[in-house]
């Protein structure tokens, strides 16, 4: 006679050491993570953990007196946000106060140098052509060379809807200059009118290509000279020379500007602003699938395209420094790519990227445009005093809750109560060692909401167990024994659990989108919670069951196991006594 074969439920039913071990070693890789990074504790957000708070005042740009409003003030703060957030979720708050001021708090354990380079770089972001480029020491310091042009090259790209590969439509050019001698004082001046010059005669740049040793002209008006001097003076290492340089300055006028390219600082004439922050549409850094660099992609609005198309259209005819442009974000230059074919409405930036620097630059250009010019006028530290008192009067709050949850446990549900507070157990394991790891991991800082989402979580997970140990007692009110009420239970189980963490997650889901700052830390928690409960609840908590119930303890219907068919109102079938006859009198019958 053939074997009957196995179930799958049976399958499963006589295995669940497979889903046991893969929990514990999910939680032996977590703790093992902990360990290889350095971190063993939670970051946490300013209000538990003090910070950085920084005050920005609203300046009026040059021409634009009435640009301090409501509508340009809480533009300025959505994006300021975002910069900073940009960089992971670290809770920093970014709120206005005032007409002119915005308050952003930054959790200390964050990048807080990083965090206010980002927050302070608020000026209005320009593309602006390049005129002619040096060394960043001013005449007669001594510097011996000056540093070559950044490596990095533009090109068009289309994306390939039905591969959705991206494919290159536009030449690329990569800058081939060599380091040359730093130019005397003379030389510098001479390329400044010169530079000037050809900007304002396209044709006549095209015969000289910003040729150094061009003789300048006799007629040069008092701005252009004021302009070569403070290009001959400036010191490019000098944070409050560069600072000052181009106080005054509006969109349409050439302007001295330094940036650094590989360590080295270099200064530039730079011509009026062709292309504003504003006409970047979006920008994203991806790698390039045929080399494997990393890249980053802009893409401009429509007036954008046609004013970078009429741009690039111009440098690509240009020699050698004066067919780049120079993307200008306060006065520095963060990047200043080569153009050899026209562009319009995507381009790509291509050099000698990490990805670190390819995120900083698509970051600046997505976050660089904003309506305002703002200064920081004062950093100063906060301290979590009252976060600390809060956050304590909280986890004594959840202490007391727990406690309530676990005598309410062991009372009513009494052994069964040994699988619910290792599922607790379990649970809370896995919530520690992701909030630890998701800190350095994605900047996730743990703040009072969020703590109070921690322990919400507490309730939906035991929920779990109880609609679990409810099913399993149906069934054996029903008259069936342990184990297989414990397998007929789950699947009724399962399906309410599911249902439950769904609407649970959707909500957390549609907060977290809808909120900003502290509230999406409640949300981010309650999320991850939930998903957690039903891996603890899939891996953990219905296998140990099935193990339980082979054990005498569970199976016998020991009156503490919290299966007790008395207890449950169970009454045990009657048994029939057959009655002894005795032999039939003849008389009576």
């Amino acid at each position: 006679m053939a074997t009957p074969k196995k179930s799958r439920g049976a399958g499963a039913q006589a295995k669940p050491g497979r889903a046991l071990g893969l929990i514990v070693i999910i939680m032996v890789a977590l703790v093992g993570g902990m360990f290889a990074s350095g971190t063993f504790t939670p970051r946490l957000g300013i209000d538990l953990a003090g910070g950085t708070s920084i005050t920005l005042e609203a300046k009026n740009e040059p021409g634009k007196p009435n640009a301090i409003n409501k509508t340009n003030m809480d533009t300025a703060a959505d994006i300021i946000n975002r910069r900073v957030n940009g960089m992971g979720v670290s809770e920093a708050e970014v709120q206005t106060q005032g007409k002119s001021n915005i308050i952003v708090n930054i959790p200390r354990g964050t990048n807080e140098k990083q965090a206010r380079e980002q927050v302070g770089t608020t000026a209005q972001l320009y593309f602006r052509p390049v005129l002619t480029m040096t060394s960043g020491q001013p005449t007669g310091k001594g510097d011996k060379s000056a540093t070559p042009s950044p490596s990095a090259s533009t090109g068009d790209k289309a994306t390939d809807k039905s591969t959705g590969s991206d494919k290159s439509t536009g030449d690329k050019a990569t800058d081939k200059s060599t380091a040359t001698p730093t130019p005397s004082a003379t030389t510098q001046g001479r390329a400044v009118t010169d530079s000037l010059k050809a900007d304002a005669t396209p044709s006549a740049s095209a015969k000289t290509g910003g040729d150094t040793k061009a003789t300048p002209s006799a007629s040069a008006d008092p701005a252009t000279a004021a302009l070569q001097k403070k290009f001959m003076q400036l010191d490019c290492t000098d944070k409050a020379a560069r600072t000052k340089i181009n106080e005054g300055s509006k969109a349409s006028d050439p302007i001295i500007a330094c940036g650094q390219s590989q360590g080295q600082w270099q200064k530039y004439v730079l011509g009026p602003s062709e292309v504003g922050g504003k006409d970047v549409k979006k920008s994203q850094a991806t790698i390039n699938q045929q080399n494997g660099q990393w890249v980053v992609n802009m893409e401009f609005t429509g007036t954008g395209s046609k004013k970078f198309a009429a741009t690039t259209s111009k440098l690509k005819s240009q020699q050698s420094p004066m067919n780049q442009f120079a993307i200008v974000l306060d006065g520095d230059v963060v990047s200043a790519p080569s153009v050899s074919s026209t562009l319009s409405q995507n381009a790509e930036i291509s050099g000698s990227f990490t990805q670190k620097s390819a995120q900083d630059l698509a970051n600046v250009l997505s976050y660089g445009a904003l309506p305002l010019t703002f200064h920081e006028q004062s950093v100063t530290s906060v301290t979590a005093a009252l976060g600390g008192e809060q956050l304590n009067a909280g986890l004594i709050a959840g202490a007391i809750g727990l406690a309530l949850v676990v005598l309410y446990l062991v009372v009513y549900y009494r052994g069964l109560s040994v699988v619910a507070l290792a599922s607790l157990l379990t649970s809370g394991i896995l919530t520690y060692t992701l909030m630890t790891l998701l800190g350095p991991a994605i900047g996730f800082a743990l703040n009072l909401p969020a703590v109070c989402g921690a322990i919400v979580a507490i309730g939906i997970t035991a929920d779990s167990f109880i609609v679990y140990f409810e099913r399993i007692r149906d069934e054996i009110r029903e008259g069936r024994s342990v184990r297989p009420a414990v397998e007929r239970a789950w699947p009724r189980a399962r399906r309410t659990i599911l249902v439950s963490d769904f609407v649970s997650f959707l909500a957390a889901a549609v907060l977290y989108i809808v909120t900003v700052g502290k509230v999406q830390g409640f949300a981010f928690t309650l999320g991850l919670t939930t998903l957690l409960d039903i891996v603890v609840v899939f891996l953990f908590t219905k296998p140990l069951m099935t193990l339980l119930a082979r054990t005498k303890f569970f199976t016998g219907g020991h009156k503490w196991s919290g299966l007790d068919p008395k207890r449950l109102g169970v009454q045990p079938p009657l048994r029939r006594t057959r009655r002894a006859t005795r032999p039939v009198d003849p008389k009576e019958a």
